[in-house]
């Protein structure tokens, strides 16, 4: 998947967005990791709000899209 994934965030939750590209959740992780060097990246959303989260693992400002997938 190239195009970013719109979630909702909710304050103060902690969310694991998926590294690897594996999981059957995306954006985020479901363990498929396991046995690769890739670990999952833990955040807390800031505020309620809508974000796009990128699911082409390019990005510089992971976990959120900063319109790699573009390039």
């Amino acid at each position: 998947m190239r195009q970013p994934i719109r979630v909702d965030l909710v304050e103060g939750q902690s969310y694991f967005w998926c590294e690897c590209g594996r999981s059957e959740k995306q954006p985020f992780c479901d363990g498929s990791h396991s046995g690769t060097p890739y670990t999952p990246k833990m955040f807390t959303a800031e505020k309620t709000e809508s974000r796009f989260l990128c699911a082409c693992k390019d990005t510089e400002s992971a976990p959120f899209c900063d319109g790699s997938h573009n390039r």
